[in-house]
C-alpha cells in the first residue's frame, strides 16, 4: 500500500522572546496550537493525535511536562507522544507526526515544540562536568566553536564569514514580526567588533535564549482537499543519529547528516539540490553553521560553501536563500527551533511568509540537528502535491 501524502495546513508560532512571564508553559503550547488551529480553520475536535516535542527537561526543571499538557493541547482522552532527540527535537517532532498520516494511524495531527529557557539557564546546563566532557566549555559555544576552527583551517575560508551570516540573519529577522531579536541598528561593524565568546565565535554570531512555541497542523489528502488555503506538501523527510564521539568522527561533516540528506532527496527525486531548491530554513546557532551545512547538505563542495556566503547567495535575494526568517541566530526556543525551521520552509511554498517572502518558492528544505552534531531531522516540502 502506497503512503498517504502529509499536507500542512495549520502553522502557528508566538513571538520569541527572552521571558514569557505572563503564561505557564501550557499557556505557552496553547497559544502556539491555537494559531495553528486558527490558521486551518479547524477545532480541537478535528485532531486525532497530538504529537509534542522539546529538549532536554532539565533546561526547565520540569520532568516530563507532556504529562499535564494534555488538557491544554486538546489531547484528552486522545493519543499523545513525546519526542525526545536533543536540539533536533522539533524536527523529529514535526517527522513522528508526518508518519501517522503517511501511515494513515491518524486522519489530522497537532503537533508542538516548545522552550521556555527564561525558567534555567541552557547554557550552565549544558555546561557537564568531567568525566562527561571537557571542562570549561561553558555551554554549546565551547564545544562547537573547535569544529568551527578544523573547518576553517579545512576550507581556507577567511574569517569574515560568521559575521557576513549573522549580519545576514539578524536583518532578515527584522521582516519577522515572530523573531526574538529586532535589531534595528544593526550593522556588520558592531557584528564585528562585538566581543569574542569562543574564538573564533563572538557574541554578534551567536544565538539568544529565547522563551516559544512553534505549532502545526498535518493531514492527509482529504483534509487538505478541505484545506481554507493551499497546504504545503511534504515531498521528503527523515531522520539519522549517530554517537556524540568515534573514531574517525567527521565533525565539520558529520556522516548522519550527509545520510540524511540524501535520503530526503531520494525521496523527493532531488538530483542536484542546488539548483531544484529554491529556498533553505536551516539550523544555524552559531554563525559559521551555515557554510559548514552547505557542504553537508549538498549545496556546495567540501570546502566551498563560505564563498557561496560570501557571494551572497544565501541573502534573501540571492540565488539560494537560507534563513529567511531570521533563523536560530534570532530566535531559539531550543525545543521548537527544529520546528519552527519546518514550519518557516512551509510557509514558504505556502506563499505565507509576509515579508520575508520569496518569490517563486516551490520546495524549501526544513534542518534541524541537536546533540552533539549526532541528531538530524530534516523535510523537503513544495507547493505540488508529491509525485507519485
Amino acid at each position: 500500500m502506497s503512503k498517504e501524502p502529509v499536507a500542512v495546513v495549520g502553522i502557528g508560532q508566538t513571538r520569541h522572546v527572552a521571558a514569557r512571564r505572563d503564561v505557564s508553559i501550557a499557556g505557552l503550547v496553547r497559544e502556539a496550537a491555537r494559531r495553528a488551529l486558527d490558521d486551518a480553520e479547524l477545532t480541537w475536535a478535528d485532531i486525532d493525535a497530538v504529537v509534542i516535542g522539546k529538549a532536554p527537561d532539565f533546561f526547565e526543571g520540569v520532568m516530563m511536562p507532556e504529562l499535564y499538557l494534555a488538557d491544554a493541547l486538546g489531547a484528552v482522552g486522545k493519543p499523545l507522544l513525546r519526542v525526545h532527540t536533543a536540539g533536533s527535537v522539533g524536527g523529529s517532532t514535526a517527522l513522528v507526526a508526518a508518519g501517522l498520516i503517511a501511515a494513515r494511524v491518524h486522519g489530522t495531527v497537532l503537533t508542538c515544540a516548545f522552550e521556555k529557557q527564561s525558567e534555567s539557564n541552557a547554557m550552565w546546563g549544558l555546561s557537564l562536568p568531567i568525566p562527561f566532557q571537557q571542562p570549561l566549555l561553558a555551554g554549546a559555544g565551547g564545544f562547537f566553536a573547535p569544529h568551527v576552527r578544523a573547518y576553517m583551517r579545512r576550507s581556507g575560508a577567511p574569517d569574515t564569514i560568521g559575521s557576513l551570516v549573522a549580519y545576514k540573519d539578524r536583518r532578515n529577522a527584522l521582516k519577522n514580526p515572530f523573531a526574538h531579536l529586532h535589531e534595528h541598528d544593526i550593522t556588520l561593524e558592531k557584528v564585528q567588533s562585538s566581543p569574542m565568546l569562543w574564538d573564533p565565535v563572538r557574541y554578534s554570531e551567536t544565538c539568544p535564549s529565547s522563551d516559544g512555541a512553534c505549532a502545526m497542523v498535518l493531514t492527509g489528502r482529504a483534509g487538505a482537499a478541505r484545506a481554507p488555503r493551499p497546504p504545503a506538501w511534504m515531498h521528503g523527510g527523515a531522520m539519522r543519529s549517530e554517537p556524540t564521539l568515534f573514531a574517525g568522527k567527521d565533525a565539520v561533516s558529520p556522516r548522519a547528516g550527509k545520510d540524511c540528506a540524501a535520503d530526503v532527496y531520494r525521496q523527493a527525486r532531488i538530483t542536484d539540490p542546488r539548483r531544484e531548491i529554491d529556498a533553505v530554513e536551516m539550523y544555524v546557532p552559531f554563525s559559521w553553521y551555515e557554510p559548514m551545512w552547505l557542504e553537508n547538505l549538498g549545496f556546495a563542495d567540501e570546502g566551498e560553501g563560505w564563498k557561496l556566503t560570501e557571494a551572497g547567495v544565501t541573502e534573501l535575494d540571492g540565488d539560494l536563500p537560507v534563513n529567511m526568517s531570521g533563523g536560530v541566530l534570532s530566535s531559539n526556543p531550543i525545543g521548537a527551533s527544529g520546528m519552527i525551521r519546518f514550519a518557516e520552509a512551509a510557509l514558504q511554498v505556502r506563499g505565507q511568509a509576509g515579508e520575508h517572502q520569496v518569490e517563486g518558492v516551490r520546495r524549501a528544505l526544513g534542518h534541524a540537528y541537536g546533540g552533539g552534531s549526532q541528531f538530524f531531522a530534516m523535510w523537503l516540502v513544495g507547493a505540488e502535491p508529491p509525485p507519485s
